[in-house]
């Protein structure tokens, strides 16, 4: 959490308790900060307050503009995608809608002339990622804008791993978009959702008439703050933040592949400068996991199943990669508050580890 956001959201939490619904001289004070809030965000993506819609983050957003669409219709995604979408695309097949996932293979991304092969007349959506949240690999955000536009079909955007980590320009094809606060230093359990005028959502959240009606329940005002002063800190800080998350990647990526030569990048595309996922062959990755966990190492591998075990990752093997691959693969992240020293030290810790591990594979 950005020290500036967590001063906005004392302020905020410290006061009277101001509800944005109330008519007293509180509510009226709190639903002139939300205001402003929205406006922040609004002006972050170069569109009108009354097109941002406030959420608990990226789930409940591309939940919200998933279960909006027609059950009957036809939706455009991939299999990589993140589960939010992969998993509630999935229940909605049960319901009806009918659904093209497009391979990627090791690119890590799905083409242009893919999304556009694949439209139909009974397309309604094309729900993707812009960035994906485990290779950071990006999609062509332009072409598919351009394609959206050109035969008249929603575009919709989780924007989640992109937001923060570079210069963003909103296309004029994106029909909607989503994003959440924590991915770019703002508090966690807020998010935000575009919905372009024009297009047509239904309501996930029922009840009140907050947000136009579109989700009730009383807004996390703190959380908002927060997140509209996160918005604000990357409006006059982006590209500096970019270089400096650049620098981290290629300083990481490089001094790895220096001392562990044998060491593959997922996502041959182009990448966000915030997530490098690296396979170590010969290595067991919750092995290594667990060991750079007691160096003060912080970095994942799988996804959770129910008996607590790490499975292999399904966005890898949708990629392609073998699943030995896949099992010795681990996520790195970077934040724009890491230093070029925190790097070395990883690097250090992660080469000694990874040699250690390797003459214990040996030794038995």
């Amino acid at each position: 959490l950005d020290p500036r956001v967590l001063t906005v959201m004392l302020q905020e939490l410290s006061g009277p308790p101001a509800n944005p619904s109330s008519i007293h001289s509180f509510g009226k004070q709190a639903q002139s900060l939300l205001g402003k809030a929205r406006t922040s965000v609004a002006n972050y993506f170069r569109v009108q307050p009354e097109e941002i819609f406030f959420t608990s983050g990226g789930t409940e957003g591309i939940n919200y503009l998933l279960r909006g669409l027609p059950s009957k219709g036809h939706l455009i995604t991939t299999s990589i995608e993140h589960s939010a979408i992969y998993r509630t695309v999935q229940a909605l097949e049960t319901q009806g809608l009918q659904v093209t996932y497009l391979p990627v293979g090791p690119y890590g991304a799905p083409l242009p002339k893919q999304v556009e092969q694949a439209i139909r007349p009974d397309t309604t959506a094309i729900m993707l990622s812009a960035a994906n949240s485990e290779t950071g690999v990006k999609i062509d955000l332009d072409q598919m804008s351009a394609i959206a536009l050109q035969y008249n079909i929603p575009l919709l955007l989780d924007a989640v791993a992109l937001i923060g980590k570079e210069p963003f320009f909103l296309p004029r094809g994106v029909s909607a978009l989503v994003v959440s606060a924590h991915k770019f230093h703002g508090p966690k359990g807020v998010g935000a959702v575009f919905i372009r005028s024009g297009f047509q959502t239904t309501p996930l959240i029922t009840g009140g008439s907050q947000e136009s009606m579109q989700r009730a329940g009383t807004p996390n005002l703190a959380g908002i703050l927060g997140m509209a002063e996160a918005f604000e800190i990357l409006a006059g800080s982006q590209e500096k933040i970019y270089l400096h998350l650049q620098s981290l990647q290629d300083r990481f990526e490089q001094s790895l592949l220096h001392h562990l030569p044998n060491l593959t990048i997922h996502g041959t595309g182009p990448r966000v400068p915030s997530v490098s996922n690296i396979s170590f062959p010969g290595i067991d990755a919750e092995t290594l996991l667990i060991q750079l966990d007691l160096a003060n190492i912080a970095v994942s591998h799988g996804s959770a199943c129910a008996s607590g075990a790490l499975e292999p990752s399904r966005v890898l093997l949708n990629m392609g990669l073998e699943k030995k691959a896949v099992r010795s693969s681990i996520r790195f992240s970077f934040a724009r508050t890491n230093t070029l020293e925190e790097i070395d030290q990883a690097v250090l810790h992660i080469c000694t580890i990874v040699k250690k591990l390797h003459r214990h594979a040996r030794s038995t």
